[in-house]
């Protein structure tokens, strides 16, 4: 249940119809949270109201004592003990791909929050997909739709199956990691003259569709749903199930449409995610410059990006380094070290260096001229140009390090 506060008395019902909607829209896994929302009453004030949404446990889906874990139907010729599934076949039994589902999921009712919603990066519950878990809130996976925000490896399914590089003859199974699909093929569907709106009410249970297509003729539908995890959930949700009618749905991954301007299409949509990470990678004043959001940013780029150079404009790639190394530099002032001291600390490092290797190079040779990296006619040259060198001592003088010897077969190194 919802519990709802408010600052100012009850409002008309359309206003708590819009309270409600905005308590709907919430997620089921969320943690316990509250939405502050701003309506306006009936005499034209805006008051706040805060609604609190407490968190709600998964069901199990099955009663526990009469849940029997059965070994996985035959669809091969060599069963692995290691993964538990059968290998060498590559089509289902006709007859079990007839055979009606055991139960459904119900996500308004079964989802809810379990362990695996502390662990990020976990995968969702395949058996909570089919409707035949019987852990509930105990359960390791996920028991809710997936959404945008769930990015998994693109080699495993959001069931954390393997992917393979080709898809089955029957195109059943996890699929292929060698594209993406989102496509759903739906076959054996009873045939009546509102076919699209009933494949629409039961497949938007699972997600956001893009788009349907419908073959009325031959009692088929295309489903694509706009991210791919809701697709793979969708496929194992509806596999085996019925519509309106006792029909067993036969559902299976999609081949490559071969129309144009779906192809089209998808590379269109594949421009934009390209376009959206690059959003994402650059700085958002950056952005809002190239796309013209931001007309005071092209005043600043025109006074600065000439670098006190008259009628010089950096360039886009110029200007862009100048912005980060700024971004940086304003982070690194906000560390534990401040940019100043650092700079000094290099400075007086580079310095120590500098008269360290002047101090090598310029050793300063004895009176008679022997023993030192210059022989008496250099030397006589540079005092005559007026540089002068202290006076070194006779006896040798002491090594500035450890002595370590490098390469010698002599064991006493």
């Amino acid at each position: 249940m919802a519990e709802v506060d408010t600052t100012t008395p009850p409002q008309d019902q359309a206003q708590q119809n819009d309270a409600v909607a905005t308590l709907a829209e919430a997620p089921p896994n969320d943690a316990d949270k509250s939405t502050a929302i701003i309506t306006t009453n009936a005499e034209g004030k805006k008051v706040k109201k805060i609604i609190r949404r407490k968190r709600r446990p998964a069901r199990p889906q099955v009663d526990p004592s009469t849940f029997k874990s059965e070994p996985p139907p035959q669809t091969g010729t060599i069963f692995n003990i290691w993964y538990n599934k059968w290998s060498g076949g590559d089509r289902e039994d006709k007859y079990l791909s007839k055979t009606a589902a055991a139960s459904r999921c119900n996500i308004a009712r079964d989802s809810g929050y379990t362990r695996a919603d502390s662990v990020p990066g976990s995968y969702f519950c395949l058996f909570f997909a089919r409707g035949l878990c019987p852990k509930g809130s105990d359960c390791e996976y996920l028991h809710r739709l997936p959404t945008i925000h769930d990015i998994y490896n693109p080699n495993v399914d959001c069931f954390g199956r393997d992917k393979f590089s080709d898809y089955r003859d029957d195109m059943g199974g996890v699929g292929s990691f060698m594209r993406q699909n989102r496509t759903l093929y739906v076959g054996r569907i009873h045939v009546t003259d509102d076919i699209e709106e009933i494949v629409a009410r039961h497949f938007q249970e699972w997600g956001q569709i893009d788009r349907i297509r419908v073959l009325n003729n031959r009692g088929v539908a295309f489903v694509t749903y706009s991210n791919e995890a809701n697709s793979q959930f969708a496929k194992e949700a509806m596999a085996h199930q019925s519509l309106d009618h006792n029909e067993i749905l036969n559902v299976r991954w999609a081949t490559v449409d071969p129309n144009p301007q779906a192809q089209k299409r998808e590379a269109r949509r594949i421009e934009e995610q390209a376009a959206e990470a690059i959003r994402r990678a650059l700085p958002a004043d950056y952005v809002a410059e190239i796309e013209g959001r931001d007309p005071e940013a092209k005043k600043r780029r025109k006074i600065e990006g000439s670098f006190g150079l008259q009628g010089y404009e950096a360039p886009d790639d110029v200007w862009y380094a100048k912005e980060k190394s700024a971004q940086i530099e304003a982070a690194r002032n906000g560390g534990m070290l401040e940019v100043p001291q650092e700079q000094k600390l290099l400075e007086a490092a580079a310095e120590q260096e500098e008269e360290y290797d002047q101090r090598l190079l310029l050793e300063p040779a004895k009176e008679n001229g022997s023993g030192g990296i210059f022989d008496a006619s250099t030397l006589a040259a540079l005092k005559g140009s007026g540089v002068t060198f202290a006076a070194n001592k006779k006896d040798e003088a002491k090594p500035k390090g450890p002595l370590v010897a490098y390469g010698s077969d002599d064991d006493s190194d």
